[in-house]
């Protein structure tokens, strides 16, 4: 894929182009946005306002509820509980049917188009039934339904509107490799897929709509991109066609300081780095999928989150570069964490060791989150989600067998009774005082950080403290560095260095 990255006029290249032809964006609606026919009829305002301004590619998840129902009836598949996937299937049936008749007079095609991908599902179901078996590839087959449904309804719906559009599977746009459930995309021929496809639609003015979540590999064979794929598919669109912007149209304002379930006084962060707003995804913020930032950052595309019920408010806008004299953005936390104590090895050992273990075929999906010497006996502390701590356990355990002793279950400990907290912001682990104040704020309210040095990365800071002190930690750090007044300082910086910020909509 053609890279914009250290171009020194990709900014004049971007002016040029914008002043030649119309700007073109990526809209993606999340499962909230397109949940029923009145917040469709959301949607099709959006889109139709967005459309009159510019060229749009849409991209929609499927209804909500609707991804998690599918992969409920894929499981009572293989587990033979035949009467439990035909309710299922019989309630997606009527959700979608009722959607339709709200939204559209005369659903014709549209009704036909649903009720044979309904019986495609039912159809892979009964034939996971028969087997007692539900493949990858099976499992990507059923669970993607729900955004091969909703794509249809939407398209339309707008042009019910008056706003030409049409339905497209990302399997004609998005080439993958074959790993079912989390496939990662081949960017070059999926450029020459979009160019091919939705190049001439939007030459003709129709807004393409498109499935997320979903690809296919280069036989043709549909994968997913993993559950909350679809901002994934829209970035990878985004990079695919040069586009100016994305849009992630979701439940929430934007990036928030905190969780605001656990800190009240959290707010929308205007704007933020692509580095950082990473980290923020990576150490538990779940507005966006892990790896959304990929495409746009390669490509040095801005992104926006907005809230598809409150379009007035400006939202997050995530840039390289982030605006300048803030350092500290959020807070985050991973609740589900364990902590690994492996005793009486050093951090060489141990990490070749792990490097064994992570490939072991009995700890799939197993994930290091922070890895540190501990800062007192000889010992190496792993952090991973509470999921993966047994089975990577075992595997390590399995590494050292070689040179066992009779205490060697005692050298390996298991606590999954911890929690992660991370401090994202600009040069953190560098900024003279920072480490300080964050341990002495915790300090004076008693909350104790497990003792294994603090890991680090260029802009995030990250701690383990017990599982019960986490929301306590989090509202310490946020009061510490004052993040409930970010929003006003974040704002006021940008517009010093940028100018006042411009949005889709005024």
């Amino acid at each position: 894929m053609r890279s914009k990255i250290d171009t020194k006029t990709d900014n004049t290249v971007r002016s040029s182009r914008s002043s030649e032809h119309k700007p073109l964006r990526i809209m993606k609606f999340g499962g909230t946005s397109v949940g029923d026919a009145s917040c469709i009829q959301k949607v099709v305002e959006i889109i139709r306002a967005a459309s009159s301004k510019g060229d749009l590619v849409v991209v929609v998840s499927a209804m909500a509820g609707v991804t998690n129902k599918l992969v409920e009836a894929a499981a009572h598949s293989e587990a033979g509980n035949r009467d439990a996937v035909a309710t299922i299937f019989e309630e997606l049936r009527k959700q979608h049917e009722q959607t339709v008749r709200t939204l559209l007079d005369s659903p014709g095609e549209l009704h036909a188009n649903m009720c044979d991908l309904l019986h495609e599902g039912d159809r892979l179901c009964q034939n996971t039934n028969q087997l007692r078996q539900l493949t990858p590839r099976t499992s990507d087959s059923i669970s993607s339904l729900g955004e091969r449904l909703s794509a249809p309804i939407i398209a339309a719906a707008l042009s019910k509107r008056g706003t030409p559009s049409r339905a497209v599977d990302a399997t004609e746009l998005i080439a993958t490799d074959s790993n079912h459930g989390a496939a990662d995309p081949h960017l070059d021929l999926t450029r020459q897929n979009c160019q091919a496809r939705l190049r001439p639609l939007l030459q003709q003015g129709i807004v393409p709509v498109v499935t997320g979540f979903i690809g296919a590999t280069t036989e043709g064979t549909l994968t997913t991109l993993g559950r909350g794929g679809s901002d994934y598919s829209a970035t990878i669109l985004a990079a695919a066609l040069d586009a100016d912007e994305v849009i992630i149209w979701t439940d929430v304002d934007g990036l928030m300081t905190a969780d605001p379930r656990a800190v009240p006084d959290a707010r929308t962060i205007s704007e933020i780095s692509y580095r950082e707003a990473a980290e923020l995804a990576y150490f538990g913020a779940k507005v966006l999928h892990p790896k959304t930032l990929r495409p746009v950052m390669q490509s040095r595309i801005p992104l926006q989150i907005r809230n598809t019920f409150a379009p007035e408010q400006a939202g997050t806008r995530i840039t390289p570069a982030g605006p300048a004299n803030v350092r500290v953005k959020a807070v985050a936390a991973i609740s589900d964490a364990a902590l690994i104590t492996v005793r009486g090895r050093d951090i060489v050992e141990v990490t070749q060791a792990l490097s064994h273990a992570l490939t072991d075929p009995s700890s799939p999906g197993a994930e290091v989150l922070l890895i540190s010497p501990s800062q007192s006996h000889n010992d190496t502390c792993l952090v991973v989600h509470c999921s993966a701590a047994k089975t990577l356990a075992d595997a390590l355990r399995r590494e050292f067998a070689s040179d066992a002793t009779p205490q060697q279950d005692e050298q390996i400990k298991v606590d999954s009774t911890v929690a992660v907290v991370t401090v994202v912001g600009q040069h953190v682990c560098t900024a003279s005082g920072l480490i300080d104040r964050v341990f002495n704020a915790l300090a004076s309210e008693n909350i104790n950080v497990f003792p294994m040095a603090q890991a680090a990365s260029e802009c995030n800071l990250s701690y383990v403290v017990a599982r019960k002190d986490v929301k306590a930690a989090l509202t310490t750090t946020h009061r510490e560095f004052q993040l409930g007044e970010l929003d006003s300082q974040s704002l006021a910086a940008s517009a010093a260095t940028n100018g006042p910020a411009t949005w889709l909509y005024e």
